[in-house]
């Protein structure tokens, strides 16, 4: 069973680093090609992390992803958010390849007016991969036969995520 399938629905509520299409936050560091920003979100008591990077379609410069991995508040869980803009094909979900390997889907849980969220809760076995890969490639459809591949760099996940708060 493909493990980045899990999805954790009731916790898209609490958006946070999702309420734009670019990243939000004050950059608190780099590790490789991520970023990491902090910020409080409303009614929040303490301050939220998050590993951030904005990325685009090599060949569509205007389809872009706001990709970001970070820790529940109770620090429990670690998830993996990624913001597609509208447009979308919703039923078909976002898939994920790392260094080739197909991970697999993961479905779309709200729409906002600056884009559609994708969220899962990363497991032991898609938080290896993600740590160990050089690439991954989230695939969004536009058509029902049109995924476009859009690459994103794993290099300094690893650090970062051990890094996060």
């Amino acid at each position: 069973m493909r493990r980045f399938l899990v999805m954790l629905g009731a916790v898209a509520a609490g958006l946070g680093f999702a309420g734009s299409a670019g990243a939000q936050g004050v950059v608190r560091g780099s590790h490789g090609d991520w970023q990491m920003r902090c910020e409080t979100p409303p009614g929040a008591r303490a301050e939220q992390c998050a590993l951030v990077q904005n990325v685009a379609a090599e060949d569509r410069p205007n389809v872009t992803l706001l990709v970001i991995a970070l820790k529940t508040a109770d620090n429990q869980s670690r998830l993996l958010r990624v913001v597609a803009p509208l447009g979308v094909l919703l039923p078909a979900g976002l898939g994920l390849k790392i260094d080739d390997k197909d991970i697999g889907r993961a479905g779309f849980v709200r729409c906002l007016n600056t884009g559609c969220i994708a969220e899962v809760v990363m497991d032991d076995a898609l938080v290896n991969n993600l740590k160990s890969g050089q690439n991954a490639t989230f695939i969004v459809f536009q058509t029902p036969e049109e995924g476009i591949g859009i690459p994103v760099s794993l290099n300094g996940f690893a650090a970062g995520l051990e890094k996060l708060p």
